[in-house]
């Protein structure tokens, strides 16, 4: 009489095991990335259906909101930002990007609202790379953790 081998339960389970969590690993991913892309279309979109005020900016634990009072701020779908306050006008540029690739941070979800105005100072100091902590239709609260000194920098703009 010939003896059969019996498979290991256990071998079996954890074959299976490596087997499902390799294919949920990829869709996860494809996942994480649509999402993102659709967070990215979904809040620029925001940004250009109105223009917007300032109505915080803490640059690490000073309050400056004052430095942007009567300005109106237009994020235009090419890139441009106007920041204009009378005859006043700032000119700037924004976006919003997947910074995931670019980060050291495990975090699959890091999407930057990027803000450059080169000139006058007190705009300078909103140029960076801002992390969305929150929005809804008419507010959208940014925040940025400095490299240099270690403050943190909060942003919050309102539709006008």
């Amino acid at each position: 009489m010939k003896k059969r081998k019996i498979v290991n339960p256990i071998i079996v389970f954890l074959l299976m095991a490596t087997l499902l969590a390799c294919s949920n690993d990829d869709s996860t991913n494809n996942n994480d990335t649509n999402n993102i892309d659709t967070e990215i279309q979904q809040t620029s979109n925001l940004m250009t259906s109105s223009d917007w005020i300032i109505t915080n900016f803490n640059d690490s634990g000073q309050d400056e909101t004052s430095n942007f009072n009567g300005y109106t701020f237009s994020f235009n779908s090419d890139g441009t930002l106007v920041a204009t306050n009378g005859s006043d006008m700032v000119a700037g540029t924004w976006s919003i990007v997947d910074d995931s690739s670019n980060d050291d941070s495990n975090d699959n979800d890091d999407i930057d609202f990027n803000i450059f105005f080169a000139s006058p100072d007190e705009f300078n100091d909103l140029s960076d790379d801002w992390d969305i902590v929150s929005k809804t239709n008419s507010t959208i609260v940014l925040i940025d953790v400095s490299g240099g000194n270690g403050g943190t920098d909060h942003l919050t703009f309102e539709k006008s």
